[in-house]
């Protein structure tokens, strides 16, 4: 099917446009940019840098996507922001590319909704079915893992990582790695910290309850001694589960500031 493109949206005769695309009012698409089939961008949508996007995405009013990363370090390097297939930016969200120090390319996967007033910051990965609520707030380099929901006006510190699976409730400080399965809370403000397994997603997201009871018992090995945390990660109980193995390889993974502990064991 043709594209449907509105007279006023200002298109860089350089940039690829696949079939089924509608362009709206006052949209502005860059030189380098390459929008797949099936994509909607409804009006005063703004697409630069080098940005590929997937099929079936939809972009909300005042959306800006592609531009050059908030960091000072940043000299104008070819860095680039790809995006996966069906997802949706809601008004006013901003992402931008890559930098050379942080592998030069922003990353986001499949069937994510970021919400309105979001920020993902340059070299950020968000993985697949991600929710990013109102006015999220991501630093650079930041991992979001598969099915992770960050509520309203969290903000994640730089270098962090939000584990499969996991919860984090408005208003969080987020300044160390989230373990997946985890609901985190912050009391209104503070620095986020473990409030137990995300037991409704978990349920919501076809877990059984003996995987719940097993996420369980990994958390009281990890947060029930006063063992190093390397220490901790050795005396966990094998297992071959799925939840096992998530979190496992979550742990394994070198972290640049530790994990978020209960709140009467933060460390």
């Amino acid at each position: 099917m043709p594209n449907n493109i509105h007279q006023t949206a200002i298109i860089s005769k350089k940039a690829e446009i696949s079939s089924n695309v509608t362009i709206g009012p006052f949209c502005s698409i860059g030189p380098n940019v390459k929008i797949e089939k099936d994509c909607l961008l409804l009006s005063h949508v703004n697409i630069q840098g080098d940005t590929t996007i997937g099929k079936k995405c939809e972009f909300y009013p005042f959306s800006v996507i592609g531009m050059n990363p908030q960091d000072l370090k940043y000299k104008g390097e070819k860095t680039k922001l790809k995006i996966g297939d069906k997802n949706v930016f809601r008004e006013h969200c901003s992402i931008h590319i890559g930098t050379d120090n942080g592998g030069g390319v922003t990353n986001i996967g499949n069937d994510n909704l970021i919400m309105s007033g979001v920020h993902v910051a340059h070299d950020c990965k968000i993985g697949n079915n991600v929710i990013l609520s109102h006015q999220v707030a991501l630093a650079g380099h930041v991992e979001i893992n598969d099915y992770a929901v960050l509520s309203a006006m969290v903000g994640v510190v730089q270098f962090r990582r939000i584990g499969s699976y996991s919860m984090v409730g408005g208003l969080c400080a987020v300044d160390s790695d989230i373990l997946p399965f985890s609901m985190v809370t912050g009391n209104g403000g503070s620095r986020a910290f473990l409030d137990g397994v995300n037991i409704i997603g978990m349920r919501r997201r076809g877990f059984s309850k003996v995987e719940i009871n097993e996420v369980q018992k990994i958390f009281d090995q990890i947060f029930s001694n006063n063992l190093t945390l390397q220490q901790r990660i050795e005396k966990l109980e094998k297992s071959e589960s799925k939840v096992f193995n998530i979190i496992n390889a979550f742990l394994r993974t070198p972290s640049k500031s530790g994990i978020c502990f209960p709140f009467n064991n933060n460390e």
